[in-house]
């Protein structure tokens, strides 16, 4: 039994101490590829060895950084100030309506279409010099457009009444539109046009069609007029009027601080 042990042992040692003997040494991975690796991979391994991997690639970093870069704050658009010239009675109450609109820059209260130079109020009131009262307005196109400023005009005054506003009668109360350039007359017409047309008012609209002329802006005392004068017995009986008619109609086009300057009258009157 023994004998057959040892010989039994030697086998063994023989087997392993022959396959290891055989076995041929671990080599290092060759630095050209092999045929199921190209050398093109390889070669791209071994140059990013030990370089730690960037998140993304690098279109996704042109866009982080883009993002990035980008300011918060809305882009501002730089104003364009357009004028507009209307005439629609007493250039008070008509002074009172548009500067209460978004987008108004500046109304100033003055006369044109008439034939006497420099005019005084006086002079125009006689009814003379063919002069209108009227507005001029300086607007941001970006904010509002003429056609919005047509609106609001055909629709706070009468414009079926020839030179006469209520109880203000004569040509210096005519509604009248001055229009500054081609795009103004075209739009001014069609509008008209269109206003009879869907016959928008009980009778035609008689309103003047112009072009504009020398504006002469009046004395100092008629500018923000309203504003200044609020118990105005004329302001009280007519511009209340057209301000709630404007407020009401035209809610979404108002500047903040007219909104809530109206609503305190309101309220103290109640």
């Amino acid at each position: 039994m023994k004998r057959g042990f040892k010989n039994l042992s030697v086998v063994v040692l023989f087997v392993v101490f022959g396959c290891f003997g055989d076995a041929k040494p671990a080599t290092a991975a060759p630095v050209q590829g092999s045929a199921n690796q190209p050398a093109e991979i390889e070669s791209k391994s071994n140059d990013t060895a030990g370089v730690s991997k960037p998140i993304g690639n690098a279109k996704d970093k042109e866009i982080g950084s883009e993002v990035q870069d980008e300011s918060p704050k809305q882009k501002e658009i730089t104003p364009e100030i357009k004028t507009a010239t209307f005439g629609g009675g007493c250039f008070w109450c008509v002074e009172a309506v548009f500067v209460r609109l978004k987008g108004v820059e500046k109304v100033r209260s003055g006369f044109m279409g008439g034939t006497m130079p420099n005019p005084t109020y006086k002079d125009v009131l006689t009814g003379l010099t063919g002069h209108a009262e009227v507005i001029q307005v300086q607007y941001d196109a970006n904010q509002i457009s003429y056609d919005e400023l047509l609106e609001v005009f055909w629709k706070t005054h009468d414009p079926t009444t020839l030179n006469q506003q209520g109880n203000d009668i004569g040509t210096q109360y005519r509604s009248v539109v001055f229009y500054h350039d081609e795009d103004q007359k075209e739009l001014a017409y069609s509008y008209k046009k269109k206003l009879n047309e869907e016959k928008v008012f009980r009778r035609p609209v008689v309103t003047e069609i112009a072009a504009s002329a020398e504006f002469y802006i009046a004395e100092d005392y008629h500018q923000d007029f309203y504003k200044n004068n609020p118990s105005n017995a004329y302001c009280r009986a007519v511009i209340p009027q057209k301000l709630q008619k404007l407020n009401r109609v035209f809610k979404d086009k108002l500047k903040v601080d007219s909104k809530s300057r109206d609503a305190k009258k309101n309220e103290s009157k109640k």
